[in-house]
């Protein structure tokens, strides 16, 4: 049974239509690359499919079951926005942000076990008592991480979530995306503008703009000139057609 499917989705924000009859599934155990051209509907599909979007047309199950029948679904999928700096002085601490992330109770574990467990998962263990907005932004990222899977979730998912960090931070932050995939078993779907990163991460890739373009291996799709090309215009269209409404 696949983790996601959606069928047919589509979505209007008023009369412009911004997803349009979108159909894919993730199976248990992929790492999905999500990637297409800024203003391309993902974020909007994330958002739908985590029901904070509920007006689109076409259906979205997770684990079988579909997510307008049954909101406890959500209580199994961390999520982690789009990156946003945080303030300096903001006052809370790395352990009461993560704390927020708790929903469910999991067995035996105490809240402040599963907060450890999540920081050490991250390595911010150490850092457990600063100000968040003390920390670099590779560390505040990974705090949103702990914070996401501090429920132990069966789905992540990740909306560009390495944007406007330095390389080599973004590098851990891979190599941590992978250890949670492959050690931890936990499905991702996560959307990146970084196809050198996706091309080495995802086991499969999902393409939108707009509508599907392509989902399947990630092998298929970077080893397929044609693609690439198509996609590699469609993303210079999509950067003129912002800078022509700015």
């Amino acid at each position: 049974m696949p983790v996601v499917e959606l069928e047919g989705v589509s979505f209007s924000y008023g009369s412009t239509l911004v997803l349009d009859n979108i159909t894919f599934a993730v199976e248990q155990g992929d790492l999905l690359g999500m990637i297409g051209p800024n203003g391309a509907g993902k974020t909007t599909l994330f958002s739908c499919m985590l029901g904070l979007l509920g007006g689109y047309r076409g259906t979205i199950r997770m684990f079988g079951e579909d997510i307008r029948k049954n909101g406890h679904l959500f209580k199994r999928v961390g999520y982690v926005p789009q990156r946003k700096s945080i303030e300096q002085n903001f006052p809370a601490t790395v352990e009461e942000v993560v704390s927020l992330g708790i929903t469910k109770t999991l067995g035996e574990k105490t809240e402040g076990e599963r907060i450890a467990s999540a920081l050490e998962t991250v390595g911010l263990a150490g850092v457990r008592d600063r100000r968040v907005g003390e920390l670099s932004g590779g560390q505040q990222q990974r705090v949103l991480i702990a914070k996401a899977i501090v429920n132990e979730p069966e789905l992540l998912i990740l909306d560009e979530p390495a944007t406007g960090i330095d390389l080599e931070t973004q590098n851990r932050f891979y190599a941590l995306l992978k250890k949670l995939n492959q050690e931890q078993k936990i499905t991702m779907i996560w959307s990146s503008h970084d196809l050198d990163a996706v091309s080495k991460l995802a086991s499969r890739v999902a393409c939108i703009n707009r509508s599907m373009f392509f989902h399947g291996h990630t092998h298929e799709f970077f080893e397929n000139p044609d693609l690439l090309k198509a996609y590699s215009e469609a993303s210079m269209q999509a950067h003129m057609h912002l800078h022509d409404h700015q």
